[in-house]
């Protein structure tokens, strides 16, 4: 069974992992070829065998170099699968730069936590690929992972990342591989994974946590925090006067009935509410935008004075009004103006909601407001004529035309 791709969104171009793999590539075959042509003695073969991380007499550039060097053709391809598979999100995560400093970075860490168990030689990139393992799952740990297995059929299955990556670094790496593969011969160095692993989650939590890296609410730190904050609610949950003083603040008095502490019943579908919220933010996280409409309109049912957050409100409406459901992408258009005016795309939203209000639901009046005020607040050219088209529109509707060329002001 081998990992062949994941659900994760690749929002941009991973241009430093791509060159990575690249790299390992061409440092592995040009040798080979070189060697078919000239010997094994060649001068190329021969530069390649300095940057062999020596454990005796280590060089500090073998720290860097033994991590583009592999041993064999089924050594390179299993790196450069799981590089691909989890480098990419990871690199189009972080960005270029830090992507490439951290890839180093788990690499040497790796070699040192290699040294702490042997003095033997190393090559491999699979301490810097532990770092990166355990970065997506760091960054990513609601994640699936495709899996291809082949055993008289062939077939493909899926498996949350994290049940994956955490029985190879436990089980594989500790207990099943050093037994079977204990052949003198076969040379792994788990020890480089297991420390791989261990810079690769702690480097990538701790970037989160200090917002080095653009947060999500399906990261670590964000699901570890949601952990703490149930905790801490059930335990502040079991003193009916905490409770009120939970949901009221300052203004909170205790709870008592003929001297007796009465505890006060939970609102209603506030578990559901949640949940709603947390889906339509999953939804979003993977474009599924339908299903985000969807969930939205379901969130309303429950409680109609929910707002999501500025960019989710945002992507909502849209999509309301791309599935023309024109009254409900109107009033979540509103909420959004409610709860977010001084956004930068506020603008917009008020203008393209004064549009909808006079070309698709008649209500001119309010169609008006909004198109009056966008007026004032718009510099575009552009936006501008719509604006004046569209109130020229509701205000004729309204039986008074807007004064123009053709209805000019009374003198």
């Amino acid at each position: 069974m081998i990992p062949i791709s994941t659900d994760t969104p690749i929002r941009r171009t991973p241009w430093v992992n791509y060159g990575i793999i690249a790299l390992n590539v061409i440092i592995f075959v040009v040798p080979l070829l070189a060697e078919r042509a000239s010997g094994p003695n060649n001068t190329i073969s021969q530069w390649v065998e300095l940057g062999v991380l020596d454990g005796y007499n280590p060089k500090l550039y073998q720290f860097i170099t033994y991590q583009f060097l592999h041993a064999s053709w089924g050594h390179i391809v299993g790196n450069m699968l799981f590089l691909w598979i989890f480098g990419n999100p990871v690199n189009a995560k972080m960005g270029n730069g830090p992507y490439l400093f951290f890839y180093l970075a788990g690499g040497i860490f790796a070699a040192v936590g290699y040294g702490f168990f042997t003095d033997g030689s190393m090559v491999g990139a699979s301490g810097a690929i532990a770092a990166v393992t355990t970065a997506y799952l760091a960054l990513f740990p609601r994640s699936h992972i495709t899996i291809l297995y082949w055993y008289f059929i062939i077939g493909t299955f899926e498996l949350p990342s994290m049940i994956m990556i955490i029985f190879k670094m436990i089980v594989w790496d500790n207990i099943l591989a050093p037994s079977l593969l204990s052949d003198p011969m076969t040379k792994v160095a788990f020890g480089a994974h297991l420390a791989g692993y261990a810079f690769g989650f702690t480097a990538a939590a701790g970037m989160l946590a200090l917002r080095f890296l653009p947060r999500d609410q399906f990261d670590i730190v964000a699901l570890w925090r949601r952990r703490l904050q149930r905790h801490y609610a059930s335990t502040v949950m079991g003193d009916p006067n905490a409770e009120a003083r939970l949901r009221y603040g300052r203004v909170a008095r205790p709870i008592m009935v003929d001297g007796v502490t009465v505890r006060p019943l939970p609102e209603p579908g506030m578990d559901q509410i949640a949940d709603l919220r947390m889906r339509i933010a999953e939804a979003l996280s993977h474009n599924d935008r339908d299903t985000a409409a969807e969930l939205y309109e379901k969130l309303l049912e429950v409680d109609s004075r929910q707002v999501l957050g500025r960019q989710q409100q945002l992507d909502v409406a849209n999509q309301l009004c791309t599935l023309n459901k024109l009254p409900q992408a109107a009033a979540a258009y509103e909420k959004y103006l409610s709860n977010y005016a001084g956004s930068p795309e506020a603008d917009a939203v008020r203008l393209l909601l004064g549009i909808i209000y006079a070309r698709d639901l008649q209500q001119y009046e309010v169609a008006e407001g909004h198109l009056r005020e966008s007026l004032q607040r718009l510099s575009d050219d552009r936006r501008r004529d719509q604006a004046k088209h569209w109130l020229e529109v509701a205000t004729r509707a309204l039986g008074r035309p807007e004064p123009g060329p053709e209805n000019p002001p009374p003198v």
